[in-house]
């Protein structure tokens, strides 16, 4: 027969003094890349990460990602309340590009206890200001329209597009399977032009982090990607560790 033991069994609390950066992420439901790029791009057992799902659309158009705006409070509220999040970001680029990224902050920023808040596009844009850099050449995914609202945001804060490629895909779940090989083609195509200072590869969803290195030695200019420029943002906002890559971007040259 068991003996029953009534009396609670003593017990310690965990030391987390040693965690540096609690950072969270909202991600589409149907996003397959930005969670596992920030798993290689933060391996030390110093940084935790978050994820929320908010749910997106098969396709992406303007209509179904301003549809995301009644969902983001909720999404943002989900991170454990134990845990307070040194910075939160909301993993979508056109999204944040179709909402604006002022509007984006400002509704993760009612639901969460985070600290800071921030999104791919104002990240692409600290970043860039942080190099020194106005004028982008710009690969995306999306169809015309999206990628047109895009391209104006960034004007409307001081970047110029000199140039952009577009796969024009609408189907979110094709455009995770995009070659890495056909997203280096379109930015050698859109990098080689003089004009451009530095090449931005648009969506949390594209498969780019393996290029961006590769692609900065044969461009001799900079490559910012959707994730490492919203890693490399939540990370410096909240005095945590850098993304664990070569980049110009994180060396700040």
């Amino acid at each position: 027969m068991t003996r029953a033991r009534h009396a609670p069994f003593p017990f310690r609390l965990v030391d987390l003094a040693e965690i540096r950066a609690r950072l969270g992420l909202v991600v589409l439901q149907m996003d397959e890349t930005v969670e596992q790029d920030f798993r290689r791009l933060f391996p030390s057992p110093h940084v935790e990460i978050y994820v929320s799902r908010i749910p997106s659309a098969a396709d992406v158009t303007s209509e179904t990602l301003t549809m995301m705006e009644d969902a983001l409070p909720h999404a943002a509220g989900l991170f454990p309340a134990g845990a307070p999040m040194d910075c939160v970001g909301f993993a979508c680029t056109s999204g944040a590009g179709i909402m604006g990224p002022e509007q984006v902050s400002e509704l993760v920023r009612s639901a969460s206890r985070a600290r800071y808040v921030t999104n791919p596009h104002s990240a692409a844009v600290a970043g860039l200001r942080q190099l020194g850099i106005s004028r982008i050449g710009l690969v995306s995914p999306y169809i015309e329209e999206v990628a047109t609202v895009l391209a104006e945001t960034f004007g409307q804060r001081g970047i110029e597009v000199t140039d952009s490629v577009t796969f024009g895909e609408r189907t979110e779940s094709r455009v995770v399977r995009i070659d890495p090989a056909s997203i280096r083609a379109a930015a050698l195509e859109v990098g080689r032009d003089t004009r451009a200072e530095a090449v931005f590869l648009s969506c949390t969803n594209l498969r780019t982090l393996g290029v961006i290195e590769a692609l900065e030695r044969e461009l001799g200019k900079p490559v910012l990607s959707s994730n490492l420029a919203l890693a490399w943002h939540m990370a410096h906002l909240a005095a945590g560790p850098l993304p664990a890559i070569g980049s110009r971007l994180v060396a700040g040259t």
